[in-house]
């Protein structure tokens, strides 16, 4: 099988559990209801979800260049921007595979090595999750047992359910993995001079250190207050995201500060889903946790998802494909599918 169908088929899988978490979402909702909520919403709110969402790609651009000076390279604050907008744009066709292109990207336009830009982007991801992490402890020590309820009940006992349920199998699965790891590092040494001249070897080797060495970049960075600010913009683009279309429903209009920064914390583990953009998931976690933690209606809690999430997507759509042709001209198009076959073979 060639890896255009291979990830032809992966996309469709990916797209088809995104279906169900939808269908999961919307049943037993009465559409005309949906509809007669949407209709009334007051679609102006959308405008500064938007402006922040554009903001935020910019600030998460600067952010990145960041990372990347201590390197040894410096790329333009537009080629880093289109970047991480193509990035995104990419996560609407194949999930989990947007960050991954936005490394790509940024290394055909700034001659940076490819796996230094992965390290700096695991390093990224990190301070994202520690970030949502610190808002999540911030909510439960306010004193919010409603949000505190829904996780416990949506995600972590399930979460936690599950691993007991498969202890034995976890626990002989670690065994194996160490086993494995500890027999590859003794290889690694024992037969490192007879495979130093193999051409696999040295791009393992090669792909590995400049991982590290991007990884490394965090402790070793020229600005860290600018860094600092960047992370704390970053999120403030985010709540407001998060907030503004709030305001487009009558019924979620009185949701204030508490009620969005609980929004950011479930809506992460919904994008974090393995389907295109959270789709499906996102409007799922959204709305049963407005349900649960403040009495918002199904329909109600699924119009504003819907209008956050649709409204972001819109502008990832428009502004990743202007990116993509901003950067590669029309080869976008082959330079994302090459990508798509490079890394996901």
């Amino acid at each position: 099988m060639n890896n255009g169908l291979k990830q032809l088929l992966k996309a469709v899988l990916f797209l088809s559990l995104a279906g169900v978490l939808l269908w999961l979402s919307f049943r037993g909702i009465d559409l005309g209801d949906l509809w007669s909520v949407l209709r009334k919403a007051n679609y102006w709110w959308l405008i500064p979800a938007v402006i922040f969402s554009y903001l935020s790609f910019i600030i998460r651009a600067r952010r990145w260049v960041l990372l990347i000076e201590p390197l040894g390279y410096t790329p333009t604050l537009a080629h880093s921007s289109h970047s991480v907008i193509t990035g995104y744009f990419a996560n609407m066709i194949f999930p989990r595979l947007g960050e991954v292109t936005k490394c790509a990207a940024l290394s055909r336009k700034e001659n940076i090595p490819f796996d230094k830009l992965v390290g700096t982007m695991l390093i990224e991801r990190t301070i994202d999750i520690l970030t949502v992490l610190v808002i999540l402890g911030v909510i439960l020590i306010s004193g919010s047992t409603a949000t505190g309820s829904f996780l416990s009940e949506n995600v972590f006992m399930p979460a936690e359910r599950k691993i007991s349920s498969s202890i034995g199998s976890a626990t002989m699965i670690t065994l194996i993995v160490l086993f494995l790891a500890v027999t590859a590092v003794v290889m690694f040494f024992t037969l490192r001079e007879k495979l130093s001249d193999r051409p696999l070897f040295k791009k393992m080797y090669s792909f590995s250190d400049g991982l590290f060495s991007g990884l490394k970049s965090i402790f070793r960075l020229k600005r860290r207050w600018e860094f600092l600010i960047m992370t704390i913009l970053l999120w403030i683009c985010y709540f407001f995201m998060s907030y503004f279309p709030l305001l487009c429903l009558e019924s979620t209009s009185h949701l204030g500060i508490g009620a969005t920064m609980f929004i950011l914390v479930i809506g992460s583990f919904g994008m974090a889903a393995p389907v295109q953009s959270g789709l499906g998931a996102y409007h799922w976690i959204v709305s049963r946790g407005l349900l649960m933690a403040y009495g918002i209606p199904l329909e109600e809690g699924l119009a504003y998802a819907t209008l956050e999430h649709e409204s972001q997507m819109i502008l990832i759509a428009i502004a990743g494909a202007i990116s993509l042709y901003v950067l590669f001209g029309r080869k976008g198009g082959k330079v994302l599918s090459s990508v798509v076959t490079e890394n996901k073979a």
